[in-house]
């Protein structure tokens, strides 16, 4: 296939000063933030599914994006030639990484011997390009929930066949995550809920699910694959209720089952805030739960109720997001994965490339403004003193365990009125605003 992406060079920055919507205004990759570059503090990487396959059917409406690598009317020739366009565009983008489902990549076959040997003709054309390009893997994972056999659920379902199925499938795509080099493999049980408890049995339904993650533990350490295995949460939709919520939920879920040690989080902005949290809520308790490992960055409309799946342009969010990030010390061998898609509206090919574009550009001001809030100290120090009470006295004693009821009481009888201070909360979102408009 010829050249997709005509009149397009590999997108450079141009800093913030550039009208040039084909050009970065804050995203410089090897630009130094402390003791990282911008490219190794970030781990970009592309979404192939809404990238690629996308084509701007909503509910209501039939396809706008007719794409150049859709036309052969071979499903693998197809599969082919999207392959062949994705990596061009992920080359001109200048992206490290990017991240696939199985049934992205190949399509499938009559039975599932015939699907496998699609996947093996796709990834070895994958490890082809991959070589040309440099791009890397950040993650790969299987589709368990597009196809009618998933209607109950993959790991979950009531039929035994479809459980089977399913990891068979989960066989193969570890299998071609280890082969192309994957740092990580994600989870996401999309299907994975119920919708009425009436015809549902929870308690077989969440051991079938740890069953599930156990046997792919177990098979990964058998073929060797080293990657970080990562849990999606998700609330809603289109499960009405799933059982991987939020980050709390997946968190009690892993401790019950003894998943703790095998597993970490892949948080998207999206889904914590179709949980009723905050992108930043769902980033600081996996970070403080050591369960941080990497991130879909995109965001959603908080007028409407479901997964829009945007390109990340709110500053505020990103600023919020990376200042968990770093505290984390990073997300390595995790990234940023952008799990966004331009609207149904913006159709060029050309879409593609700004929407990703203004997307790193709000991750990397974020980045650039959240280390020098933590360098600064303000909201660390700040936050020390509101606890100060607990570094000395009783309050020590509380802390270390060594307080109990009666000595607490005895504690509380003689003590003169209890004064709190104010959280100076509106003082704290004038210092973000001080740091965000000065860059």
């Amino acid at each position: 296939m010829s050249e997709v992406f005509k009149g397009i060079d590999r997108i450079k920055y141009e800093g913030p000063d550039s009208r040039n919507p084909l050009a970065f205004k804050h995203y410089n990759a090897d630009e130094l933030v402390g003791d990282r570059t911008m490219a190794d503090h970030l781990r970009f990487a592309v979404a192939y599914w809404h990238t690629f396959t996308g084509k701007g059917v909503d509910p209501f409406g039939a396809a706008t994006m007719i794409r150049p690598w859709d036309q052969p009317s071979n499903p693998l020739d197809q599969a082919k030639e999207r392959m062949i366009a994705a990596f061009e565009f992920m080359s001109k983008l200048g992206v490290q990484y990017f991240c696939f489902h199985d049934r992205d990549i190949a399509p499938e076959g009559e039975n599932l011997r015939e699907t496998n040997k699609n996947l093996d003709v796709m990834v070895d054309l994958a490890k082809q390009l991959m070589e040309d390009t440099g791009i890397k893997l950040l993650w790969g994972t299987a589709n368990l929930f597009n196809h009618p056999r998933y209607v109950h659920g993959a790991a979950t379902s009531c039929n035994a066949d479809v459980f089977a199925y399913a990891a068979a499938q989960v066989k193969k795509a570890l299998e071609i995550t280890k082969e192309l080099g994957g740092e990580n493999y994600v989870f996401w049980g999309g299907r994975e809920g119920y919708e009425t408890l009436l015809n549902t049995n929870m308690q077989l339904e969440l051991d079938n699910f740890a069953r599930f993650l156990h046997m792919a533990v177990d098979y990964a350490k058998e073929i060797g694959f080293t990657g970080q295995f990562l849990i999606e949460p998700k609330p809603k939709e289109p499960t009405k209720h799933q059982y991987d919520f939020d980050a709390a939920s997946v968190h009690g879920f892993l401790l019950k089952y003894g998943l703790e040690e095998h597993f970490k989080l892949n948080i998207e902005a999206n889904h914590a805030t179709l949980a009723g949290h905050t992108f930043q809520h769902d980033l600081h308790y996996a970070r403080i739960n050591g369960l941080l490992g990497s991130v879909d960055a995109n965001q959603g409309d908080l007028l409407l109720g479901w997964d829009t799946d945007q390109m990340p342009t709110d500053i505020y969010t990103t600023t919020l997001a990376m200042y968990e990030i770093l505290k984390n010390g990073g997300l390595q061998p995790g990234g940023l994965n952008f799990d966004c898609k331009v609207r149904r509206g913006s159709f060029e090919l050309d879409d593609l490339f700004i929407g990703h574009i203004v997307g790193f550009d709000a991750f990397a001001y974020g980045l650039k403004v959240a280390h020098k809030l933590l360098q600064s100290g303000e909201l660390e120090q700040f936050v020390e003193n509101r606890y100060a009470s607990y570094t000395s006295g009783i309050g020590k004693q509380i802390v270390d365990g060594t307080a109990d009821f009666k000595q607490l009481e005895a504690y509380a009888l003689q003590m003169p009125e209890i004064t709190n201070q104010s959280g100076r909360q509106e003082v704290l979102e004038s210092i973000i605003n001080r740091y965000l408009l000065q860059g």
